[in-house]
């Protein structure tokens, strides 16, 4: 209106710069976004859908999900350290390790609930956490074995009997299932990491003419199992209780002499200052949230707070007893040599 006096039009003007600024200010908070980068598969699918949208919710953060094993993690965080896109990486404990002595993540801030943790959730320095922890062991099928009038195994050993020629799965040695499976095939005969010489002559002259494949991907083990052409192999806790549920004839053994402790473990990265990043970990470190990964997805709880039924339990490493008799491995002496042993698997193994 022509007649719209300055003072009427500056207001006017005013409330609208302020609806504005009041709109932008919300949809950008609605857009924070937090990027967490961690394994793939069913594991994505647990976060996704029963883990992830509470924490979003309540801190009005949008998490964008960046899917791979923990050595693409490794490679992503290496390849971005000059401008770094991850908030918060999840990997395997031997590459948590290696990203730690690069310098890839940044100190958590301290909190109550690190004191709920068992010991094997801590890690020295203070800039990663524990978030869950699988016990490697064997699976096998158990219809299949009542079928064969076969016993369960029991032992590591049983990965060197004839029987199971050509029905044995190893992941390799560039996965962390297989060089639990090596470390243990030492100890077997006398060695460790330390004296790994004894795992290499076992797989080499003994085991290798069992196996089938050295299988790294989830699916292609669980299609290997599922189509029958594999009956026994080494495999984690979480995927074994995965293809359990399913309805698959499955069942998880702890060999013996000790099944091995694979830690989930989580950091913050360096570069990256969201305060979301320490929120979603003491998060994912809560009773509840412990308890809905355990139930759902198979990682055993490291906060001493989350409460299992023995249903909910099986197959799972649980409580002070079951997880502190799992096996550790030296990380600090394993990563440095790690890759030479890559190169003499490759050549003396599956060459």
């Amino acid at each position: 209106d022509a007649t719209m006096s300055k003072r009427a039009r500056t207001t006017l003007f005013a409330s609208v710069a302020i609806s504005c600024l009041t709109m932008a200010g919300t949809a950008g908070a609605q857009e924070k976004v937090l990027y967490v980068a961690a394994y793939g598969g069913s594991y994505e699918q647990t976060m996704r859908e029963k883990v992830f949208p509470k924490f979003e919710a309540e801190h009005n953060v949008r998490i964008e999900y960046l899917a791979g094993n923990s050595t693409d993690t490794l490679a992503r965080l290496v390849a971005m350290r000059s401008n770094p896109q991850v908030d918060v990486a999840i990997m395997d404990d031997g590459p948590m390790y290696q990203a730690l002595a690069l310098g890839l993540c940044r100190d958590l801030d301290d909190a109550p609930i690190f004191a709920d943790l068992f010991d094997t959730a801590k890690i020295e320095g203070n800039q990663a956490t524990g978030i869950g922890v699988v016990a490697t062991g064997l699976m096998y099928n158990k219809d299949y074995f009542a079928e064969q009038g076969w016993d369960a195994p029991t032992s590591w050993a049983d990965l060197r009997d004839p029987k199971y020629a050509g029905k044995l799965i190893v992941p390799p040695l560039s996965n962390t299932y297989g060089l639990h499976a090596l470390v243990m095939e030492a100890e077997l005969d006398g060695g460790n990491e330390r004296n790994i010489d004894p795992g290499f002559a076992a797989f080499a002259d003994t085991i290798d003419s069992n196996v089938l494949a050295y299988e790294p991907s989830p699916g292609q083990m669980t299609a290997l199992f599922q189509s029958g052409q594999a009956v026994l192999s080494v495999w984690g806790s979480a995927r074994i209780n995965s293809l359990a549920n399913t309805g698959f004839p499955v069942e998880m053994v702890y060999p013996k002499e000790g099944a091995v402790a694979l830690g989930i473990v989580a950091c913050p990265v360096a570069g990256k200052n969201q305060p979301e990043a320490q929120a979603l970990i003491e998060y994912m470190l809560s009773p509840e949230v412990q308890e809905e990964i355990a139930r759902d997805y198979g990682y055993g709880p490291v906060n001493k707070n989350a409460k299992l039924t023995d249903e909910e339990a099986v197959g799972i490493p649980y409580g002070p007893e079951q997880v502190g008799k799992l096996r550790v491995i030296d990380w600090s002496y394993v990563n440095p040599v790690r890759e030479e042993w890559n190169t003499r698997w490759t050549r003396e193994v599956e060459g």
